[in-house]
């Protein structure tokens, strides 16, 4: 191993609370200290509580302050950093940062690695022809591709045409000692209104965007709470996150008269505690690629309800370890919170979920795949230039 640290440069479209932020995040915190270190360029911008998360202390963090539209005016500036920063590799995730792959190679960049975490709503909405073809002018200037999920692995390989070889799958990583099964002795969360065994509380977490779908839960609970079915009286929502949606999802609650049931906190940084004090686990998206809510989910032992899109599927083992609904389908969602809340069952469920997510989704199972990929170059390139008059 050469005497230094393998210097990432992890190039994303905006710096704050979502999954493939986490991800980052994830791998700053976990990768070796003494092997990696690590510079965040965000395209756009950081929020600076966001940035907390990372507990390094050596990690700049650059905003290029992109305005909307094309990217290529920034294309000078972006050249200039990494020719700067001189990384070993520049690891990119989705198509807003990989449109920014050309630079890197033109920098010299010696490992460039691109992550599909998943499609958003252009995609979905356009059946992603202009994105594939997006994606095949920018493919020659990456070397490997990481799916974090088997249908985005098949995407990458059928559609965009990337060798099996350079296309490692690798799901998001959770950190299983900070997301466990609940006790008799964690107390509830600051603020967190509700009574356990009193009220039977379902609970998400993510983005309050259209490809995430809120709305959907929220007709799901105003329909079951109208329903008048015994034992729904018990039931309250909590939904944690924000974003564009959250006015609307704030008026559709008062207007069925609901505040009182419904805990709308925000983003939190408490998260393991709250999902700990839930007792159903709701994904409502549209799209995902692999989750990181739901395997935090999952590792906290609970009764999973999503949709099935993406590579949820995959992660809840075709049902083995939670239920699939429809995407879109309220009176589906309906119907399955309903039978968790008169169903005891379920448990056999998040015992499977749990099982699944210290086994094959552990952070440190996931960091050494990262780990093996980064310096899959290095090593013999850092001796090299050692050497070098």
């Amino acid at each position: 191993m050469p005497n230094r640290p393998c210097h990432i440069v992890h190039l994303i479209y905006r710096f704050t609370t979502g999954g493939l932020e986490n991800v980052v995040v994830q791998l700053i915190n976990h990768l070796p200290h003494g092997e990696f270190r690590h510079t965040v360029v965000a395209i756009t911008d950081a929020d600076p509580t966001f940035v907390q998360r990372i507990e390094r202390k050596d990690v700049d963090v650059i905003c290029l302050d992109k305005p909307p539209g094309q990217p290529f005016a920034l294309y000078p500036k972006t050249f200039r950093l990494l020719r700067r920063l001189k990384p070993d590799v520049v690891h990119t995730c989705n198509l807003a940062a990989l449109e920014f792959m050309p630079m890197a190679a033109l920098a010299g960049a010696p490992l460039r690695v691109h992550a599909e975490h998943g499609m958003d709503m252009g995609e979905i909405n356009t059946k992603g022809s202009r994105y594939l073809t997006l994606r095949k002018i920018y493919k020659p200037f990456v070397h490997e591709f990481i799916a974090v999920s088997a249908p985005l692995q098949t995407y990458l390989q059928r559609k965009l045409g990337v060798p099996p070889a350079h296309v490692h799958l690798i799901p998001n990583g959770v950190d299983t000692h900070v997301f466990r099964p609940a006790t008799a002795k964690d107390p509830l969360p600051p603020g967190f209104p509700f009574e356990r065994e009193r009220h039977w509380v379902i609970g998400t977490v993510g983005r309050q965007v259209h490809i995430k779908n809120p709305l959907m839960l929220v007709d799901a609970f105003i329909s079951l709470a109208r329903s008048g079915v015994a034992g729904t009286e018990r039931m309250r929502l909590a939904m944690v996150g924000d974003g564009p949606l959250q006015g609307e999802i704030g008026e559709r609650i008062r207007s069925a008269g609901l505040e009182d049931r419904v805990w709308l906190p925000g983003v939190r940084s408490d998260v393991a505690a709250i999902l700990r004090s839930l007792d159903c686990f709701v994904l409502p998206s549209l799209s995902e690629g692999t989750s990181c809510t739901l395997q935090e989910a999952m590792a906290t032992g609970l009764p999973i309800v999503v949709t099935d899109v993406g590579g949820n599927a995959e992660l809840l083992e075709h049902g083995r370890c939670g239920d699939l609904v429809p995407s879109g389908d309220v009176q589906a969602l309906s119907t399955q919170l309903l039978k968790h809340l008169s169903d005891t069952s379920d448990k056999e469920q998040a015992s499977h979920a749990l099982d699944e997510a210290r086994q094959r989704h552990d952070m440190g199972v996931v960091t050494q795949r990262y780990r093996t990929l980064f310096l899959s170059r290095f090593s013999t390139r850092a001796v090299a230039r050692a050497v070098s008059p």
